[in-house]
């Protein structure tokens, strides 16, 4: 990969090799031997965030760092991208400086933009269209939790937002079924689901969009949820609240998936709002373990990008073991 700024332009084979690489890492990170790992010695990654973040901003510095690298962050005062300056403009000046840049924006266009013109890869922390982080933190979540991606079925409850549209996206790569359930004007976008659906025919996956909760996640493995009004749509947020008023995932919703299911969401939660306290602290809840994963995760596609000899040192490490406990 050059970059990582659209799941569209991820294969199948290279997203699973970041989950082997992911679920590796982690596995490493618990020992005592992790602190001597610097593959990003002396490499500076900057994060350029329109956005405010907790998740996405702490994790990605904390995997540059104990990958060893230096990670620089400017917030939308310091750059304004497209104000101030350029995309371009900014994007070709930090590639003379930095190793690689992580973006979050609220236009999906400004990161398509910086990977266009960037001498060095780019990576999407999130834009209105697309949260491709956070689904490979997700599905690594859901495969440690399951044991397997393949067969399992995932129900989305809300707001076809970004964050379905990566879900979408990686459930077709990994050939988990899908189904979202949002209310009607709220779908996610045509070219997503186009693209996914090819995936989806060569991994054998299912993708179903639908308008009742129940039925989606009947049977379910893993329910996910959003938050109904997502940044950047403040100005909708008693409109969503009405039309999202049926799409609460409470403990009678949840009791129809499959015994064992988990919950899942990329927080912020709004709790009381698109979730209740009872289901984002109860026993099937796994917000925790994604929220550690986005670490991992993190440091997956880094070095994918920045070191991908060692990526797929890491990737085969995790085969190796696998298939030794096969035999």
């Amino acid at each position: 990969m050059k970059h990582f700024a659209t799941l569209v332009d991820v294969s199948q084979a290279d997203f699973e090799r970041l989950l082997r690489t992911a679920h590796a890492l982690k596995a490493f990170r618990s020992g005592r031997t992790h602190a001597d790992y610097r593959p990003l010695q002396n490499m500076s990654v900057v994060l350029l965030f329109e956005k405010p973040s907790l998740r996405t901003r702490v994790t990605f510095e904390v995997a540059i760092s104990e990958l060893g690298g230096h990670p620089i962050c400017l917030g939308p005062d310091e750059v304004g991208l497209g104000k101030r300056e350029s995309v371009s403009d900014v994007s070709r000046n930090l590639s003379r400086w930095v190793r690689c840049i992580v973006a979050r924006t609220f236009k999906h266009g400004t990161v398509l933009e910086l990977a266009r013109t960037a001498s060095v890869p780019v990576i999407n922390a999130l834009t209105d269209l697309e949260h491709p982080c956070q689904a490979l933190g997700d599905f690594l979540s859901i495969f440690e939790r399951k044991g397997r991606l393949k067969g399992l079925t995932l129900a989305f409850v809300g707001d076809g937002n970004n964050v379905c549209h990566s879900l979408i996206q990686s459930a077709a790569k990994c050939g988990t079924n899908i189904r979202v359930a949002c209310p009607k004007g709220y779908e996610p976008a045509g070219d997503f689901l186009k693209q996914a659906r090819r995936d989806a025919d060569a991994t054998g996956a299912s993708i179903t969009i639908m308008h009742d909760p129940s039925e989606a996640v009947r049977g379910a493995d893993a329910v996910y949820t959003d938050v109904w009004t997502s940044m950047g749509f403040e100005e909708e947020t008693e409109k969503r609240r009405k039309a999202f008023a049926g799409y609460r995932v409470d403990a009678a919703l949840m009791a129809r998936a499959r015994p064992g299911a988990i919950f899942l969401h990329c927080l912020p939660a709004h709790r009381g709002e698109e979730v209740t306290g009872e289901v984002l602290d109860g026993p099937a809840s796994a917000i925790l373990d994604q929220a550690e994963n986005r670490l991992h995760s993190a440091k997956a596609v880094l070095l994918a990008l920045l070191a991908p000899g060692e990526s797929l040192k890491f990737s085969k490490l995790k085969q190796r073991k696998a298939a030794r406990k096969r035999k």
